[in-house]
């Protein structure tokens, strides 16, 4: 077939909906196509790549590393094309829904307050918002930006930082009133200490006690999936939390939470990072997120 014949826009198309839909069926129905024809053209895509795009078997659909990287470009050139089209009609501004995945903490304390000023500032866009302190594939999940915290590892994805916080311990007063305020390690360890049950979590509170870094394990009865939740428990006189400060600042000024062993808080700060794949190929309602983000949700400024 003569290259000026393919409609590589509509092979695409296709392409997207057979992994966004997760199999052949589904994305017949959503094109109004045959599964056989569907079936055909990914036939007629990979023989003209000359590349395998997609492992099927029994268990379902499976990209290869070709199809992976064909994917992440199609989206990108579908939604430029959508863009542009929009674009003629609606002067340039961004349009279009972004799918953000963070942690419930990130979620509740920076992201939700800022929420009105981006719609505002951005009309034609639409959220959808996960919550989740659990790493998830980006490509997977469908996720346009994901903010993580910690370490990033090496990988496919681009990040751009939104900042870095300092760990705080803190419990509530009626608990501290309970149980008393610990003043030292062997105090702390005294403590019930509430932790996080995913397994990329620090298995210990790090401090610095007689002018060393010392690892404190959390040996505490509950653990939880995610930070909003621990702060939560921690209101609720449970036990103590190392939390990140952001998330606790307006509690320790209202009271209901004390910052505890302040001594013995070595200063180390977890960074927060705005990860997304694509790198400069990105959509317009995705760069103004991300320039929204680093503009006004940063962690270090809460």
């Amino acid at each position: 077939m003569a290259r000026a014949e393919v409609n590589r826009s509509g092979e695409m198309e296709v392409f997207v909906k057979v992994i966004e839909q997760g199999g052949f069926s589904a994305a017949a129905r959503a094109c109004r196509m045959t599964p056989s024809a569907v079936s055909k053209l990914i036939s007629r895509l990979e023989s003209r790549l000359k590349a395998r795009l997609i492992n099927r078997s029994t268990r379902g659909l499976q990209l290869t590393p070709e199809g992976h990287a064909f994917y992440e470009r199609a989206i990108q050139v579908l939604a430029d094309l959508e863009e542009a089209e929009r674009g003629a009609s609606l002067g340039e501004q961004p349009v279009g829904r972004i799918r953000i995945n963070t942690s419930a903490s990130f979620g509740f304390h920076i992201l939700a307050p800022l929420l009105p000023e981006f719609l505002a500032r951005y009309p034609g866009i639409t959220l959808d918002i996960t919550h989740t302190d659990t790493v998830v594939d980006l490509l997977e999940a469908r996720v346009d930006v994901a903010v993580r915290a910690g370490p990033l590892k090496s990988s496919s994805l681009v990040a751009r930082s939104l900042g870095a916080t300092r760990k705080i311990i803190v419990g509530a007063p009626d608990y501290l009133a309970r149980a008393g305020t610990p003043r030292s390690l062997a105090e702390l360890e005294q403590h019930e200490r509430l932790g996080f049950a995913y397994t990329r979590s620090q298995a210990a509170w790090q401090l610095v006690e007689g002018g060393r870094l010392t690892n404190l394990p959390v040996q505490g009865r509950v653990k939880l999936s995610d930070g909003e939740s621990l702060r939560k428990l921690a209101l609720c006189g449970v036990g103590l939390a190392r939390l990140a400060e952001f998330t606790v600042c307006d509690d320790i000024r209202a009271g209901r939470l004390v910052a505890l062993m302040e001594d013995h808080n070595p200063g180390d700060l977890e960074d927060f990072h705005a990860v997304f794949l694509g790198g400069k190929l990105l959509p317009a309602r995705v760069r103004v997120l991300l320039d929204f983000l680093v503009e006004r949700g940063r962690v270090d400024a809460a």
